[in-house]
């Protein structure tokens, strides 16, 4: 029958025995899942292997008929992977229409395969393995991520360009330094997403509806089968949690929002205004009316999709919020937002690592840019602390004066002449003018974490260390 459309019973043939007629059409639409988690297939598949193999370890289940499951289930793995199962909506999710192709498959000891289990501790289960095998790939994703930042960093570790606070320039940095700082949020977005699946990677499986089950089951086996750390341990709990999908949700939020940021920063650097730094046409649009344009969609579209990352954990939140236990038809709507975050992640992670590689920074216009807004300001602060012995306030002070200065002149720091300096602070010599080009501003800043070329070097060999392995 592989391929053939099934027939539709009055009540469902998997659960209608309390039931004489089938549910309104507007019933079935709102009930049914298997839309989308469909997707759940091959978790669904392996739990179900995994559940049998222990049912006849367990003399539950005999091992002819044991066999005859697991052969069906592998069947089935073909026909879907093949594209030639046919998902009927009429049987809700995918709990049930793989059962009822077993059924077809194999006859009615396909029934046997549900004892000792529930769809509850089933889709449980797999949510779980999928989410497990979701973080896996992301975590490689933002690896990858890492590596682009990190490589990128070490070919522009000597690169100037102004830092900014208040998106005001505030002091000359090293374009190195400031990818680095990406990778740092990055590697905390990896821990948060560790910490989930360490805490997820709890097995389900035979906690039945709510309550576990009289048959003499082993919980240990199937959640070692499956590659859990250990059974969730209380029945009630284990079918009614999906924490570990908020606690995801929450981590792909905050990944979004350090990728949204990054993305803004490669929106304002590629405008004309900044001329940072230039995309190539992979990562490019043009537009439908003005032919010069050259719009860095890819980085837009990675800043909106915080939306989808926010809005995703806010609605499983809000579907969790006034549940009681153990388990409600609400529970079937996290789903959507699970995949769609995780879908949309992956997405997002793949293309920040490829807009990090295809950038090309213009350094000679960064160079320029710090030293701009009187950015070395703070190191004549410092050189008048440091060797006229000033107190930093009053060094504050002298050099705000300066600055005032030096804009009445229209001059920079650099080029405001020796008199114009003592006739502020008289105690300032000609050395001061080696602390005023951005060049040399970056090359002091060697404090632990600081900005210097040599610090930014070591930084990144111990980011190789601390990530890449």
């Amino acid at each position: 029958m592989t391929g053939a459309k099934r027939p539709v019973a009055a009540a469902n043939a998997q659960w209608g025995g309390r039931f004489s007629a089938g549910p309104a059409e507007t019933m079935r639409r709102i009930n049914a899942s298997i839309d989308f988690d469909k997707r759940l297939w091959a978790e669904d598949i392996a739990g179900s292997k995994a559940h049998c193999a222990m049912l006849v370890a367990q003399d539950i289940l005999s091992a002819e008929d044991g066999a005859a499951i697991a052969a069906g289930l592998d069947q089935i793995r073909a026909e879907i992977e093949a594209g030639d199962f046919v998902f009927s909506e009429a049987l809700e999710d995918i709990h049930m229409n793989v059962e009822a192709r077993l059924a077809e498959l194999i006859g009615p000891v396909a029934g046997r395969l549900h004892t000792a289990r529930s769809r509850n501790d089933q889709v449980a289960t797999d949510l779980r393995l999928w989410l497990r095998a979701a973080i896996d790939r992301i975590d490689w994703a933002m690896r990858d991520l890492q590596q682009a930042l990190i490589d990128r960093a070490e070919d522009e570790a000597e690169t100037v360009m102004p830092g900014f606070t208040h998106l005001q320039i505030a002091q000359p940095v090293t374009l190195g330094h400031h990818l680095l700082a990406y990778v740092e949020m990055i590697g905390r977005d990896r821990g948060r997403l560790a910490d989930c699946r360490r805490r997820l990677n709890e097995s389900p499986l035979g906690a039945a509806a709510l309550a576990g089950t009289s048959f003499p089951i082993d919980r240990e086996a199937t959640a070692a089968a499956l590659g859990f750390d250990r059974p969730a341990a209380n029945s009630l709990d284990a079918v009614s949690d999906r924490d570990f999908a908020i606690e995801f949700l929450a981590a792909a939020a905050l990944t979004g929002t350090h990728l949204s940021r990054f993305a803004e920063e490669i929106v304002l650097w590629s405008s004309d205004g900044f001329g940072f730094v230039a995309l190539s046409d992979a990562y490019t649009t043009g537009s439908s009316i003005m032919p010069q344009k050259r719009n860095p969609d890819a980085a837009e579209l990675v800043r909106a999709k915080t939306g989808r990352f926010n809005g995703a954990l806010v609605a499983l939140l809000t579907v969790m919020k006034g549940l009681p236990l153990a388990y409600g038809k609400d529970m079937q709507e996290d789903k959507i937002p699970l995949f769609e975050a995780a879908d949309a992640l992956e997405l997002c992670l793949a293309a920040t690592s490829g807009m990090v590689r295809d950038i090309c920074p213009d350094r000679e216009r960064l160079r320029a840019a710090a030293g701009r807004g009187y950015a070395t300001a703070t190191d004549l602060a410092d050189w008048l602390v440091r060797v006229a012995d000033l107190p930093f306030r009053r060094a504050h002070h002298a050099t705000g004066q300066i600055v005032k200065r030096a804009e009445a002149l229209g001059l920079s720091l650099a080029e405001l002449p020796i008199a114009e300096l003592q006739g502020i602070e008289p105690s300032i010599t000609a050395d001061v003018y080696n602390v005023l080009d951005p060049r040399r501003s970056v090359e002091s800043r060697t404090s632990y974490g600081g900005t210097a070329p040599d610090r930014v070097r070591a930084a990144i060999s111990a980011a190789k260390q601390r990530f890449l392995r």
